[in-house]
């Protein structure tokens, strides 16, 4: 169901009013029981709700490629995350392997 704004001239009282699109109109305002206008108004913006509809979706290349610039690498992220300072076992062989 829309909302639906009305103006008195009358006593330049504004008020909304949740309604069926089938209802009739106000006429009688609430405060000076004077005689209202419906006002036509934007409403609000399109909105697309539900999976695959989000606002970057549609950026340009530009966008997404600096997007990547600023992102830092996973291997980066994951040693600044975790703190640690674990080393990594060589490539080399131990002299336990000969």
């Amino acid at each position: 169901m829309p909302t639906y704004q009305y103006h008195c001239p009358a006593c330049s009282h504004s008020f909304e009013e949740f309604q069926s699109i089938t209802d009739d109109p106000i006429e009688v305002c609430p405060n000076c029981q004077g005689k209202t206008h419906r006002v036509i108004s934007g409403g609000s913006g399109f909105l697309l709700k539900g999976s695959g509809f989000y606002a970057t979706d549609y950026r340009s290349k530009q966008y997404r490629a600096e997007a990547a610039k600023d992102k830092p690498s996973s291997a980066a992220s994951e040693s600044a995350s975790t703190g640690s300072s674990e080393k990594k076992p060589s490539d080399k062989p131990s002299a336990r392997d000969s």
